[in-house]
């Protein structure tokens, strides 16, 4: 094939392949409002916040004192009306509404806010999902946030397309408040980390594990995150979370380099990032080897670390570029550099959405990046008369997509 006929194979492969999403914040309708979604979230997503707070010559307590409606109003007209929306939180809104088959040229607000509230919010999941060609994605649950839990008590309907994760770093990053709470509900634990406390927070593990039923339990940490230490959450990761991990043959996915409230007046939109330690990855690779673990980290100087990291544990799982590095000129060098030294052996990107809307633009965004990298690597091969037939090529993509996770999760270390 030429160069020009490869890339549309290619193009129309990666369009077409379903996509497992492993990491999200959707919740299914079971839960309620908890569930985001239409054109006022869109806009009042907190990368969007942050951006128009950029321009707006206001208090940051009067934004937060508006409405959601007043404050994607405000959105609107910052960062879409009197400027081109070029961020690519920004033009995502636009992918969105165009893929939905709004017209966009027009221009108006109250048009789309028309339209999402004419469907139904059953169907319109079914559409979601069918235009972002997502076959599931895998949920973030909080059994420390009282209206989740409220939910896990008194029973999920379980939609197959939200699967569950538990969350874990109420338990890793906030101890000192977490216990508190764990013996108001009837764990006998302190805030000095001793066997006893340990053992009950494997109990109350193991008693999410089989409420939710999870993918994997998941933690999301700051940069100065360390094992091992004399800290908490060294502890009890140690004595805790591996333990459990270990013997429900679960996986621990870990997402590092969070600095929280940088800017508080943000609110949400006020974390920024900083760098992971790979040692403190590589020591748990190291000394829990039946453990698997799932790891993206959030600085962009950390990601040829952790590939190296990545080609010396099979039980080491990379996935996604995360929050600050899902933008595409950062999306399409950490690809190649995976590609380059890992092959097929990772997962290429998650959507982190927060609304569900957004599985339609990330996917979109994303597979354009990817397939503009395939095409470049199949060339390659092509170069030296090594010919992919478009079977193969389906195969392939599929592992970027989902699939090299599915078979991570079914080894068997």
């Amino acid at each position: 094939m030429t160069r020009e006929e490869i890339k549309s194979l290619v193009r129309r492969v990666v369009e077409e392949t379903e996509v497992i999403d492993i990491h999200t914040h959707l919740f299914d309708p079971s839960f309620g409002k908890l569930l985001l979604w239409g054109i006022d979230e869109l806009l009042t997503y907190h990368y969007l916040i942050a951006e128009a707070m950029r321009f707006l010559d206001m208090p940051y307590d009067d934004f937060w004192g508006m409405s959601k409606r007043e404050q994607a109003d405000l959105i609107w007209e910052t960062l879409f009306v009197k400027r081109s929306p070029i961020s690519e939180a920004a033009r995502g809104v636009l992918t969105t509404l165009n893929k939905l088959g709004l017209d966009v040229s027009k221009r108006d607000l109250n048009a789309y806010r028309s339209y999402f509230e004419s469907v139904k919010l059953e169907d319109y999941i079914d559409r979601v999902f069918e235009l972002s060609k997502v076959k599931y994605v895998v949920m973030t649950n909080n059994p420390f946030d009282e209206e989740e839990r409220r939910v896990w008590l008194e029973g999920r309907r379980e939609d197959p397309r939200f699967k569950p994760a538990l969350r874990i770093d109420p338990i890793l990053t906030d101890w000192e408040r977490t216990s508190g709470i764990m013996r108001s509900w009837g764990y006998d634990v302190m805030e000095r980390v001793e066997p006893k406390t340990a053992a009950e927070v494997r109990r109350f593990l193991n008693e999410w594990i089989d409420r939710m039923k999870p993918v994997y339990m998941a933690a999301s940490l700051p940069p100065t995150f360390r094992v091992p230490c004399d800290e908490p959450a060294s502890i009890l990761m140690e004595e805790a979370v591996l333990p459990v991990a270990e013997e429900r043959k679960l996986p621990v996915a870990m997402m590092i380099g969070v600095k929280r409230s940088t800017n508080p007046h943000l609110r949400v939109a006020g974390d920024s990032v900083g760098k992971a330690s790979i040692d403190s990855i590589e020591y748990l690779c190291r000394n829990y080897p039946s453990v698997k673990f799932l790891l993206t980290v959030l600085s962009r100087e950390n990601q040829h670390e952790l590939v190296v990291a990545a080609r010396k544990f099979r039980n080491l799982h990379i996935f996604g570029c995360w929050w600050f590095l899902n933008n595409p000129s950062i999306v399409e060098e950490i690809t190649r550099e995976r590609m380059e030294m890992l092959g097929w052996s990772f997962t290429a990107q998650h959507s982190d959405a927060r609304v569900l809307d957004q599985l339609i633009y990330k996917w979109a965004h994303s597979k354009s990046i990817i397939a503009d990298v395939l095409t470049d690597k199949y060339s390659d091969l092509a170069e030296t008369g090594w010919v992919v037939s478009e079977e193969e090529m389906r195969r392939d993509v599929r592992m970027l997509l989902g699939g090299s996770f599915e078979e991570f999760l079914k080894m068997k270390l």
